[in-house]
């Protein structure tokens, strides 16, 4: 079953794949991977398939688990539910049925309001025809640095209800950064053992972005040796922001 999430952005995880290849610079440090390893090694089932070591790991391979479908349908209340926090639902290695599938599950239970992030954008983009958008599902990229920049604007051409970037973890300035079509900004920094440090800089030219373009802005945290060995803090305060209907409908 899904369990509360301590990711400040969500209320839940629902994890219906598993398993992930490195892609980029902001995979280096995957705390997903390591994790995998840790839930192989104690038996759980769902993270006995190995992945490519060069780009994955132990417990870590891709798998579908059809098992996990019926998750949403047993919550009570409504949720705000992080899709795949230990996958890419857009990994080439998941298939265009069972994608579809999940989709499904997500406009069967609209109380919910479930949010996908991937780095797979081009494969969001070719097969964002294809598939039956429900009302309820924002769409994220992850946007660490100015290299994986096309990732928004394939992201742009998605039929989304919101379209949401994760700057995290932030390896560098996104100066250029349109915000045209996308309804929410994430940014954060790196944590773990060799963390690479985010400088305020970046933050705030993000920021100052969101502002400017009257898109919500959510800062997850500065990252160190654990999570919150930095704060949550910008320039003396929390910024919490999140899409509104209003917001929804402009982006």
């Amino acid at each position: 079953m899904s369990d509360g999430s301590a990711i400040e952005w969500t209320e839940a995880t629902w994890n219906p794949t598993t398993g992930c290849d490195r892609v980029s610079a902001g995979c280096d440090h995957c705390y997903a991977l390591t994790l995998a390893k840790r839930l192989k090694a104690m038996g759980s089932a769902k993270y006995q398939r190995d992945g490519d070591l060069r780009t994955s790991g132990p417990g870590f391979g891709v798998a579908t688990h059809a098992g996990a479908l019926g998750e949403p349908f047993r919550w009570r209340q409504p949720r705000l539910v992080f899709v795949n926090s230990m996958s890419d639902l857009f990994h080439a290695k998941v298939p265009v049925e069972f994608i579809r599938r999940v989709f499904a599950v997500m406009e069967a239970t609209p109380q919910h309001t479930y949010q996908v992030l991937t780095k797979r954008s081009r494969r969001v983009r070719r097969l964002a025809p294809s598939l039956n958008w429900p009302a309820n599902l924002w769409l994220g990229v992850s946007v660490e640095n100015e290299q994986v920049s096309y990732r928004v604007d394939d992201l742009r051409m998605v039929p989304a209800a919101v379209r949401f970037l994760s700057c995290e973890p932030l390896l560098g300035p996104l100066t250029d950064l349109s915000l045209d079509g996308i309804g929410w900004v994430i940014v954060g920094g790196e944590s773990g053992p060799g963390c690479r440090p985010m400088d305020p800089r970046w933050a705030r030219e993000i920021r100052d972005n969101c502002q400017q373009a009257h898109v919500p802005f959510f800062f997850k945290q500065w990252g160190g040796r654990t999570p919150k060995a930095g704060g949550r803090e910008l320039d003396g305060r929390t910024w919490d922001e999140m899409p509104t209907p209003a917001a929804l409908n402009a982006a």
